[in-house]
């Protein structure tokens, strides 16, 4: 079968891969970690290597897939895999053809190293506009983008919220965008009311996750699907609330898991997250927003940016610098949860009866819009103990609580992916079957062929990529898959839905048409919840070499 006859194909392309990871590793490594300043003097050789890990994982999946979805061959399943499989290809031996020639290796044995004869065979026939046409054609016949492989449960709670996306998120979706507008409550509501934003906090508490058998999965499944209907209107509820609640969870007290996942879990309080600093994104370490203590309590004082549905929040997850010594970087770092009182309005200004104030301001952004991310300045703004996540024991532990939650973040952001990808191949190929240009269908053109069938492709790659990601957090594993699928979904997307608005030419650049509104809104995916050059540089890389040096990566 071709799927077994690419999987030895893939073996041979890893071995090479391995070469070329230990070779960097070897350049970053001091003698006794894996030094990011050497790390540095290789970039774009270390985002090669995370790209490729990530396409790799990927493959594997969608060699997988059609015999996990009980799929026989010239099914839709297979040709998807089979396309996929053969387009990364193609684009790892790109990448590796420069990387064999910084480690010195001639043409001629890196070709032989990788079987280059039987790849390109593969490449050529599975990759070609001739195999494009008949994936195309089966999608045309049917809108069939191959089976999700869910369990029973997991396909009733797909239909569930697809229907709820449908009717309440997609005929709002275009107003909300177009005007800048505050997601409606009728949509909060209702999410609240189907237990949307308890999915990811422990039955214990009041959610529906199991704490004995936890379903990650169903968490994707409804992201995806609200996403579907719009990324800012509905896709993003869900993940700040997982945010919070897995940070408490993980490092709170019994107290404050008592007060606040039941809380978070119906919806009754709704939440933000406040890490980044305008002078510092991604970089942890160097945050300066300070809480002093005082009497009772902390006084915050300093801005947070990008703060999303900060507005709405009633409450915020605040890492602050508890301890003044800089030296101690990320271990200097805690957690408050900042009460507030919400508000659906583009600016707020809140002051205590202790005299501290926040104030914050939407930012306008081309997409994302709907949840609006604000900046929001502190000025002596009063935590109570109480709210200090873990108590004392919870003190310098704010980096590390704060990745707890981040990790399903970027399941989430993968899975909120998915769903745009897939609003977007919808519109398209619809769009291709209908528009006519020089007498006949868009679709019946070559080029859209390969378009299309690249776009079903790597759009049920990441899909699956999610799920296994999430069957991993399950068993309390799948960190750097998450990161993986966080990285690869994240980038692509902005190819899918570039190319479904070109699909639409003209009319795709127009507002009237809902492929532009999932082109900006696709951009957002590889800034937040770690910014691509950093997930890739500082997670992934770091990460992959340490391994391939027999370290455990700090």
């Amino acid at each position: 079968m071709p799927l077994k006859n690419s999987l030895k194909l893939v073996e041979g392309v890893q071995k090479f891969y391995a070469r070329f990871e230990k070779h960097l590793a070897e350049k970053a490594f001091n003698g006794k970690n894996i030094s990011t300043d050497k790390m540095d003097e290789d970039q774009v050789a270390n985002y090669d290597l995370a790209w490729i890990a990530a396409e790799i994982f990927a493959i594997h999946e969608m060699i997988a897939y059609p015999e996990k979805v009980g799929k026989s061959a010239g099914s839709i399943e297979e040709n998807l895999s089979l396309f996929f499989i053969a387009d990364a290809l193609h684009d790892i031996l790109n990448r590796l053809r420069s990387a064999a020639h910084g480690l010195g290796v001639s043409g001629e044995e890196f070709e032989r190293e990788i079987q280059a004869k039987a790849l390109f065979d593969f490449i050529h026939e599975y990759s070609s506009e001739k195999f494009a046409k008949k994936i195309t054609d089966q999608l045309s016949d049917n809108k069939n983008f191959g089976d999700y492989g869910l369990t029973d449960d997991q396909a009733m709670m797909a239909d569930t919220f697809r229907k709820f996306a449908e009717g309440q998120v997609k005929p709002i979706a275009e107003k909300v965008h177009r005007g800048d507008l505050t997601i409606p409550d009728s949509v909060i509501d209702g999410l609240s009311e189907m237990g949307c934003f308890g999915l990811s906090i422990a039955d214990t508490y009041g959610g529906f996750q199991s704490e004995t058998a936890p379903d990650h999965t169903s968490m994707a499944v409804v992201t995806e699907e609200l996403s579907r209907g719009s990324v800012g209107v509905a896709g993003s509820l869900i993940t700040r609330p997982e945010i919070v609640a897995k940070a408490i969870s993980a490092g709170g007290t019994e107290e404050q898991k008592q007060k606040w996942l039941p809380l978070l879990a119906s919806g009754e309080k709704k939440c933000a997250v406040a890490v980044t600093e305008p002078d510092f994104g991604s970089d942890v370490a160097g945050m300066k927003v300070a809480a002093v203590k005082v009497d009772g309590g902390w006084k915050i004082n300093g801005v947070k940016t990008w703060c999303t549905f900060a507005g709405m929040a009633d409450v915020m997850l605040v890492l602050v610098r508890t301890n003044p010594d800089m030296s101690l970087k990320h271990k200097g770092l805690s957690i408050l949860l900042a009460e507030k009182p919400p508000t659906r309005e583009h600016e707020f200004d809140h002051t205590q009866k202790e005299g501290g104030r926040v104030h914050g301001k939407a930012i306008s952004t081309i997409g994302y819009r709907g949840m609006h991310s604000y900046e929001v300045v502190f000025e002596d703004y009063f935590v109570p103990d109480e709210n200090l996540v873990g108590g004392e024991a919870g003190l310098g532990k704010g980096f590390y609580l704060q990745m707890a939650g981040f990790a399903g973040g970027r399941l989430q952001t993968a899975a909120r992916a998915t769903g745009v990808m897939q609003a977007a191949i919808e519109k398209a190929l619809q769009y291709a079957i209908d528009r006519k240009i020089f007498g006949k269908p868009v679709i019946h053109y070559g080029i859209n062929h390969h378009k299309v069938a690249k776009m079903c492709a790597i759009t049920q790659a990441v899909r699956q990529m999610t799920y296994k990601s999430a069957r991993l957090m399950d068993k309390h594993e799948g960190a750097m898959e998450a990161s993986l699928v966080k990285f690869y979904a994240c980038r692509i997307a902005e190819w899918v839905t570039r190319e479904a608005l070109q699909i639409h030419g003209g009319m795709g650049y127009a507002e009237e048409y809902e492929v532009s509104r999932l082109f900006v809104d696709a951009r957002v995916f590889s800034i937040f919840e770690g910014a691509e050059e950093v997930l890739a540089l500082r997670v992934i890389a770091r990460e992959l070499l340490s391994r391939a040096m027999g370290l455990k990566a700090s």
